[in-house]
């Protein structure tokens, strides 16, 4: 009898224990600039994340299992974005990272989820060579659900010489890993068309002066300025050629449409034109319901999403996480990122519908047939052209073959 009791107290300890365990929380980092010029897509991405993932423990978690989100600020320094990833693998155990804003970070901080084995979901920085930083070794734990920069380049350039008949481009970029990358594209895109830049000017985080660098685009004839920044500085650009008494189109990367562009350039900011993979329109149910639960969720001012790439991108991350992690069954990080190679089910997401979004060689969930351009109109991002706007209702899903994006080669 001593030894039935014994065996019974253990086995209902061990079942004990073993619900326990399975209860735990799947914790999933979450890596951003959540202060400082980069912030309204650090906080946007964030907040987006942390919709779906409120989402998804409501409908009874994943496995069973609860998400946990480790929040962290890495202030836009690749130092700081160093520090959080071992923190994130050594202390916190995550079973995933989502996030990284600035390609400099990305660059610094991802080799560590590498070696570690643990898959990292690049849901907002966009600089070509992210994802393409360990395609020699044998597995690669980088993805990415944002328009790269070799798709963006060529948009921009076609946009700005095709598209609107401009011979004589400037190209105005900050002294970032993002900025500097993102010129290069730029010249390369440009190069095929058959057009060299008439100036190539780089400014540095925090300038607040760009008279300089547009005197120079101006005493070469610029009729258009090609950018490659983020908010902050993007606006003095903007600010800087209304006090020059000179304007011209600014057509950039996908950051013209953070709100510290919008609301610091004010009246001279209307009419910059960026590529985007969302725009703020309740132009499908799933949008709808995304921008009504955000709105009601963060109440954001004016009721306009801070940057909505980056909020919808961050919401979508999660899901396609989630979706690896319940086919694996499993939250080991080589189960997971295989998982992802070869999603079985398709994932309803606010960008796209994720169908096969990756492979073995391809980590990028975003070709060049989703993006479309947006426009800063009213204080606001809308659709730059009636028939994108039309036809916005019809989902845009990945084609690999779709042509536009320059080779992936650094």
């Amino acid at each position: 009898m001593k030894f039935s009791a014994r065996w019974m107290a253990a086995s209902v300890l061990a079942v004990a224990s073993f619900a326990a365990l399975a209860a735990d929380p799947i914790k999933i980092g979450v890596a951003g600039p959540f202060t400082g010029g980069s912030s309204s897509m650090g906080v946007s991405m964030r907040d987006g994340v942390r919709l779906a993932a409120e989402e998804i423990n409501k409908s009874g978690g994943v496995l069973g299992r609860q998400i946990q989100l480790i929040e962290r600020d890495d202030e836009a320094k690749n130092e700081r974005g160093v520090q959080i990833a071992q923190e994130m693998i050594n202390r916190e155990k995550v079973v995933a990272t989502v996030g990284f804003i600035n390609t400099g970070v990305a660059l610094a901080a991802q080799r560590f989820y590498q070696d570690a084995k643990i898959p990292v979901m690049n849901n907002v920085a966009t600089g070509s060579v992210i994802t393409q930083q360990f395609k020699d070794q044998p597995d690669n734990y980088v993805f990415r659900n944002a328009a790269h920069d070799s798709i963006q380049a060529p948009m921009i350039v076609e946009e700005a010489v095709t598209r609107r008949g401009f011979k004589k481009v400037a190209i105005l970029a900050d002294s970032t890993n993002y900025g500097q990358l993102g010129r290069q594209d730029l010249e390369k895109a440009l190069e095929l068309k058959g057009i060299k830049p008439v100036a190539v000017e780089k400014f540095n985080i925090k300038d607040v002066d760009m008279t300089a660098q547009l005197l120079k685009a101006k005493e070469a004839g610029a009729e258009a300025i090609l950018t490659y920044g983020i908010g902050p500085e993007l606006a003095q650009i903007a600010n800087g050629m209304t006090k020059l008494g000179w304007k011209v189109p600014m057509i950039g990367s996908w950051t013209l449409s953070m709100a510290n562009y919008i609301d610091n350039a004010g009246p001279g900011g209307e009419g910059a034109r960026m590529p985007q993979t969302f725009i703020q329109e309740p132009t499908t149910p799933k949008r709808q319901s995304f921008i009504v639960n955000y709105l009601k969720t963060f109440n954001p001012k004016n009721s306009r999403i801070d940057s909505p790439v980056s909020a919808a991108q961050g919401y979508d991350s999660i899901y396609l996480l989630a979706a690896a992690i319940k086919q694996a069954g499993s939250t080991d990080g080589p189960k997971i990122k295989a998982a992802l190679e070869d999603l079985k089910a398709p994932v309803d997401g606010v960008v796209t519908t994720y169908n096969k979004p990756f492979s073995k060689t391809d980590h990028e969930a975003i070709t060049a047939n989703i993006p479309v351009f947006g426009e800063v109109k009213g204080q606001r991002v809308v659709y730059a052209y009636p028939d994108d706007f039309k036809k916005a209702s019809e989902v845009r899903v990945k084609d690999v073959n779709a042509k536009g994006a320059l080779t992936q080669k650094k």
